[in-house]
């Protein structure tokens, strides 16, 4: 049993399936997003970088984001013969070190797309896939820390891939308006990704994983995350309103008054309706990440 855990010379290949699956398509979903919110705010047409456009769709969903996920799997993979043991890796179908090769052969890929991409997307790239690697594997495992772990998921997912979509579009460095909203976005994804950690709260305890809602208690990390969600998007508000993007400052405003009601209600019961919140603030919060872009790309004039 131990050799069957350890070794891949003769293990047969992993099916096609079986490697999508273990790169989870469903989470690539929010990289995409906000890599297209960087298309956006850059206010380059589409038409001027269409290839460009699509292979950097490529590199913040299936490369990077996939490869963070078998990367992720790769070191959980004790933890997931106990809780998810029909996921690729512990039930053999991705047998032996399969697993761990994948991962790197996924960052080899992304690595070289992105260089082909432009230098300002190489380096977000490497800098989002060494988080991908920190974030799972020791000695840093910053999956285990509730200010660390959150904070490399929500650089990733929304600062790093928008910075990618801008940066695709331009061919350089983005402007310093669309550099400071994507990063009071991020900022903001954090408190997003602390209520993702309310739903294995006694499973963090028990497992040593220092979440902030294992730390520091549900309620308080409940009300931690609202606060830092909302700071970051009034002072999105009022940057937008002093650009001169005053329509798109009130829609912002409007979202948040949205997600502040339904804060208000997840309060109640973090743990229960901390899933319901997401599926409902989280979507006005980056809804109100893309109206942010279509200001700062001067879309439709807005």
């Amino acid at each position: 049993m131990a050799r069957s855990t350890t070794s891949t010379p003769g293990l047969p290949m992993p099916r096609l399936r079986d490697v999508v699956e273990l790169s989870k398509p469903i989470t690539w979903f929010p990289p995409i997003w906000a890599f297209l919110c960087g298309v956006v705010s850059s206010g380059v047409p589409v038409t001027d970088r269409l290839p460009f456009l699509i292979a950097g769709v490529a590199l913040t969903g299936p490369l990077v984001c996939g490869t963070s996920q078998a990367i992720n799997d790769w070191f959980d993979r004790h933890v997931d013969a106990i809780n998810e043991p029909a996921r690729p890796i512990p039930s053999g179908r991705i047998a032996g070190q399969w697993g761990l090769w994948i991962a790197c052969f996924g960052t080899l890929v992304s690595a070289v797309v992105a260089w082909a991409t432009g230098p300002w997307v190489f380096a977000a790239t490497l800098l989002g896939l060494a988080c991908a690697w920190a974030y799972s594997a020791p000695p840093f495992r910053l999956k285990a820390s509730g200010i660390w772990g959150p904070a490399v998921v929500a650089l990733t997912y929304e600062g790093l891939t928008w910075f990618t979509g801008a940066s695709v579009m331009a061919g350089a460095l983005p402007a310093t308006p669309v550099l400071v909203i994507l990063a009071l976005y991020s900022v903001g994804a954090h408190g997003i990704m602390t209520l993702n950690d309310f739903k294995a709260v006694e499973g963090d305890r028990q497992t040593g994983i220092r979440s902030l809602p294992a730390v520091v208690g549900v309620d308080r990390a409940a009300r931690l995350a609202c606060v830092v969600m909302t700071v970051p998007q009034l002072v999105v508000v009022a940057l937008l309103a002093f650009w001169g993007h005053h329509l798109v400052a009130a829609i912002v405003a409007l979202l948040i008054a949205g997600q502040i009601r339904a804060m208000m209600r997840m309060l109640g019961d973090p743990v229960a309706r901390a899933p319901w919140y997401n599926a409902v603030g989280t979507s006005m919060y980056v809804v109100g990440m893309l109206a942010s872009a279509f200001g700062l790309g001067a879309v439709f004039g807005l």
